[in-house]
């Protein structure tokens, strides 16, 4: 079946509000006469049925066929079938790959009986074998009273003190205060104050329930290089001597230093067959800038036999441009109103294959609060966004699917650490070397008070409680992936060309980038559609 036919069948039920999965668009190209099976699919689909199968297509083409035998054999074998009148549709471009040109056709069915719902497609798509869960949905309950701020930060320090308990002898401050000139050290802490000394040492101070403590690295230390990787507020654990000097307040000279991190020794899980997800993020519609053009062949490619083993994708927030995010927006915004924003995004959404399983998370351009964890869209959102029937949850959530865990944060405390590190430890056009910091802190944004609004929550919703084998992020508009411990890390760029405003910050955004992970190897494949 060719692409054209392809693109035209989803493009046909997308404005009559219906998706299809995979088997259904192919059973509607196949049709003897295509543009009278999809009115009839439409016209017989249930009230409750967005996404047509391929056992309501079948069994309506079936049924329409049976109807002009009998109309034949009634009418002096004279048919009453009238021609496709349907609209021609241009040849679509084929997308400028990084691994080659898609196929221009989609499965040969060969004359093979259609997969039915639950059953194996020949491409190995398989809705029985598929195992997805989600986890991190938050309802919050922060009231911005003092007592929240801190029980956040308590339930952030028991979290993260958990990971360094056992590497170091931790001792409260109020004891080591006590202690001996020379004698050992241990602590653990939340930085409270970074600043380097005249002599180009590092002094910092470490804060535990009891108290606080300054704790001093020196320069010719071989770790002193991971002094400048610090911020406020992360937890770290020492070890070292006191200086417990009559008359001086004590401080801890460091001889050795820890973060939560990923161990060394972590190995991802992977998936027990091959199957392989889309990661993108970043798409917002309804700016003049969005690239509808990319779009279109990237779902368009979808419904290739090339991208047969896509079960699967994940979108790391911002569905929308949103309205007033930065200054003078209004005057790049090709659609005004935030609904009319997602009805569009949502018409975009019906474009990918319906049997393709979607996750969703927010970002700082979408209808939700900025502060983080940003809970999922509500229920006026998800109705608009419902045609495809995506998965949708809080800023950050965990995706376990088919046994390969990933974390999904949309990563505006990225910008944070490009802003505050050393551009040899994180920057926009490396995006994941600040992955690999916010995985060596354990936590999604552990600066407070900065860049990132952070929601006093019961919980510190923010730590990497579990090892991700996949961290996916967006927000900076920059490609980047690479791994961390084994920690797949991957930043999807954008949909969205270069606005003013991103000229204006010096922003040259990568656009049209669909990373694509094979679930049970992990090796990643990027496409480009632009």
């Amino acid at each position: 079946m060719p692409l054209e036919s392809t693109v035209r069948i989803v493009q046909e039920l997308a404005q009559r509000g219906y998706n299809a999965d995979r088997e259904a668009v192919t059973l509607l190209a196949g049709a003897s006469h295509p543009q009278q099976a999809i009115e009839r699919a439409v016209e017989t689909a249930p009230d409750d049925m967005l996404v047509l199968t391929a056992e309501h297509v079948k069994e309506t083409i079936e049924n329409d066929s049976q109807s002009r035998d009998f109309a034949t054999d009634t009418s002096t074998n004279q048919s009453t079938e009238t021609p496709n009148s349907g609209p021609s549709t241009a040849s679509v471009n084929n997308p400028s790959l990084s691994t080659g040109t898609p196929s221009q056709k989609s499965p040969d069915t060969g004359g093979n009986p259609p997969v039915e719902m639950g059953g194996s497609s020949e491409s190995g798509r398989s809705t029985d074998q598929r195992s997805l869960t989600v986890s991190g949905d938050i309802k919050s309950t922060g009231t911005g009273e003092y007592g929240d701020f801190v029980s956040v930060f308590r339930d952030r320090y028991k979290n993260l003190s958990g990971k360094l308990r056992g590497r170091v002898n931790h001792r409260p401050t109020d004891a080591i205060a006590k202690q001996s000139d020379g004698s050992d050290a241990a602590i653990v802490g939340m930085v409270s104050e970074i600043r380097s000394t005249s002599g180009g040492h590092w002094r910092i101070e470490l804060e535990d329930t009891n108290g606080t403590i300054p704790c001093l690295i020196m320069n010719d230390r071989e770790f002193a290089d991971e002094a400048r990787e610090l911020l406020c507020d992360e937890v770290i654990a020492v070890e070292g001597n006191v200086a417990n000097r009559s008359g001086d307040d004590p401080i801890i000279f460091v001889d050795s230093l820890y973060f939560p991190d990923v161990p060394r020794t972590f190995r991802p899980s992977t998936a027990d067959r091959p199957v392989q997800a889309a990661l993108i993020s970043d798409v917002h519609v309804g700016s003049e800038e969005f690239l509808a053009d990319a779009w279109h062949r990237f779902t368009d490619w979808l419904h290739t036999e090339e991208a047969d083993p896509i079960e699967y994708l994940l979108i790391a927030g911002d569905m929308v441009e949103g309205v007033g995010v930065y200054p003078n927006q209004d005057e790049e915004l090709d659609i005004i109103d935030i609904y009319d924003q997602y009805e569009q995004f949502s018409e975009y959404l019906k474009e990918v294959p319906g049997d393709i399983e979607i996750v969703m998370i927010p970002g700082n351009h979408d209808a939700v609060r900025l502060a983080e964890p940003q809970p999922a869209f509500d229920e006026e959102l998800r109705n608009i966004m419902s045609a495809h029937d995506a998965r949708i949850s809080a800023n950050p959530s965990t995706v376990d699917i088919e046994g390969v865990s990933v974390l999904m944060y949309h990563g505006v405390s990225l910008d944070e650490l490009i802003a505050e590190l050393p551009d040899d430890k994180a920057t926009y056009e490396k995006p994941h070397h600040a992955m690999a910091q916010l995985l060596k802190k354990r936590h999604v944004a552990p600066q407070y008070g900065g860049m990132t609004r952070v929601a006093p929550e019961a919980e510190d919703h923010l730590v990497i409680e579990e090892v991700p084998d996949i961290f996916h992020t967006g927000h900076v508009h920059k490609l980047g992936y690479g791994t961390y411990n084994n920690v797949l890390s991957i930043n999807s760029s954008c949909w969205q060309a270069q606005t003013d405003f991103q000229k204006s910050v010096n922003l040259s955004p990568d656009v049209g980038y669909a990373p694509i992970v094979q679930l049970d190897t992990l090796e990643l494949t990027i496409r480009q559609f632009t």
